[in-house]
């Protein structure tokens, strides 16, 4: 887009998930504005940036929009492992400016970024939206967590005064000692980031290698590399060197394993799919000596209600963490555990709410749930449900919607599914679409024990009393849990409220994104001794 169509103003209320649900009418305006000037501006070739430059490949990547797939949103570059090569030799060349910067000058670049974003958020969430299928506030939401997410890093690295610290004295006669500690970078880092969240997701561990003053290589998804195309205009905007950061575009496949293969990366932080996950972790183990790995993987997130629960807030937030984004979220509930005595008056109450969402084209201000984002999608949806109605009973949903406008999109009614045995595998895989399964039981303790028998532990919701809530929280084992939250059961965690992240099979570190431990996988430690 051009710059007539880059916002100056970010929106007049504090937009997260949890407040987005009653936007100020400013805020459907301007995202309007900026949906026009996009379109308008549709098909064109949109470069890879590596060293500073605008690189552009032999062979293009069609992006289209699920939203309707006669769409072209732009080509891309089908880069190759020669071009990893190149980004990564320019990240290298940079670590000695980038990585020598005082940090206090870092995070001041890291500011403007954020700025940045929000300067552009509108037209972000315009392009969110027809590259993923995220409905506007969704989308929105998405492009203002990465800038809260770059400026959480950058007040964690100026809470801790750049992670440097005198220690203690030894106790030497006729000497005195000095000893610093630090934590510094590690030198080029690679973020591999999802489709889901393009903006969030990318922006936030790249934020946080930056600052902490790694030198940065972006490889997004081949469904969204527009989004992050316009992360590393921000960057540059705000003005980081040359090289600091790269944005390399190409399938998984080639370009992908070129970088994951190099001796070159220093650190890797991927955000996707366990298989995916746990091949780049052992591929990554294959260099020669130990290097740190982020990994976020996905989930199979329940949320648990019991006979005291409020049954208004349980259906809300239950129905917006199944059916955000179209059940697109590692966070997503994909399973409800109810005890007996409710569970009827719960079922109802949820099928009558999923059954009220408006589907559609994402950029409507009325629609809900727009569509799944490529065919892969659509056709494992049409294969889970066949799958569920066979083992048990599809209360709402199950189909695919083709007629009229849905015709040239991937659109999905939202689904749940009861009377499935506890055994079948659909229990247990993550699925990423919008289905959600429901089960009866006889105890708010089965309910955990069937909660916790999972190799996930990303997300879990719980409605009931505030002293059931704190059995809830000693006993859970996942790494964001939400007690009796309308706002979403499993869903919508921010920066600085709700740090995210999992165990098990969620992820690797522990120290969750968005919270106060994060940036400290980012460095590796130093101390020096002087002695005068």
């Amino acid at each position: 887009m051009g710059a007539k169509g880059k916002q100056k103003n970010s929106p007049s209320f504090k937009l997260t998930y949890a407040t987005m649900f009653n936007p100020p009418e400013e805020l459907h305006t301007r995202y309007e504005e900026a949906l026009r000037e996009l379109k308008e501006n549709l098909g064109q070739d949109h470069a890879m940036i590596i060293g500073g430059k605008e690189v552009f490949a032999d062979e293009k990547l069609e992006n289209r929009s699920p939203i309707h797939t006669d769409w072209l949103l732009g080509t891309f570059q089908k880069g190759t492992a020669e071009h990893a090569e190149e980004a990564l030799a320019a990240a290298r060349a940079a670590t000695h400016v980038w990585g020598k910067m005082p940090w206090q000058e870092r995070v001041a670049l890291m500011r403007k970024a954020a700025d940045e974003i929000d300067r552009r958020i509108y037209e972000f969430g315009a392009v969110i939206s027809m590259e993923v299928g995220k409905n506007r506030m969704e989308a929105l939401g998405d492009a203002a967590e990465a800038a809260d997410l770059i400026r959480y890093a950058c007040g964690q690295m100026e809470a801790n005064d750049g992670f440097i610290k005198e220690m203690g004295k030894d106790p030497l006669e006729g000497y005195d000692a000095t000893n610093i500690d630090k934590l510094l970078p590690h030198g080029v880092w690679m973020v591999i980031s999802p489709f889901n969240f393009p903006a969030a997701l990318t922006g936030g561990p790249s934020g946080a290698a930056l600052v902490t003053g790694n030198t940065l290589v972006m490889k997004p998804a081949s469904d969204t590399p527009w989004t992050t195309r316009l992360l590393a205009e921000c960057f540059r905007s705000a003005g980081l060197p040359d090289g600091a950061f790269n944005y390399v575009t190409g399938p998984g496949s080639t370009l992908g394993e070129a970088l994951v293969n190099s001796p070159e990366v220093d650190g890797v932080t991927f955000t996707g799919s366990y298989d995916v996950g746990m091949h780049i972790y052992r591929q990554f183990a294959q260099g020669i000596y130990p290097r740190p790995i982020i990994l976020e993987m996905g989930g199979k997130n329940s949320s648990i209600v019991t006979k005291q629960a409020d049954l208004d807030r349980a259906t809300a937030g239950i129905v917006r963490s199944a059916f955000g984004l179209q059940g697109q979220k590692c966070s997503a509930n994909s399973r409800i555990y109810v005890e007996k005595a409710v569970y009827d008056d719960l079922v109802n109450r949820i099928v009558e709410s999923t059954e009220a969402l408006a589907i559609g084209d994402p950029t409507d201000r009325k629609v809900f749930m727009g569509p799944v984002v490529n065919a892969s999608s659509y056709e494992q949806f049409q294969q889970f449900c066949k799958e569920l109605s066979d083992a048990g009973t599809i209360l709402t949903g199950g189909n695919v919607l083709t007629d009229g406008d849905f015709a040239k999109g991937y659109y999905c009614q939202p689904t749940i599914a009861a009377d499935v045995p506890t055994d079948h595998r659909l229990w247990k895989h993550e699925m990423f679409l919008p289905i959600t399964m429901i089960h009866a039981v006889d105890s708010k303790e089965q309910a955990m024990e069937l909660t916790n028998d999972s190799i996930y532990g990303l997300t879990a919701g719980f409605y009931g009393s505030e002293d059931e809530a704190q059995w809830f929280f000693e006993n859970i084992k996942a790494g964001v849990t939400y007690a009796n939250r309308p706002q979403g059961a499993t869903t919508g965690a921010w920066p600085g409220f709700q740090p995210f992240g999992g165990w098990k099979a969620s992820g690797l570190t522990g120290k969750n994104a968005g919270g106060t431990y994060y940036l400290q996988g980012f460095m590796r430690e130093q101390v020096n001794t002087l002695i005068r």
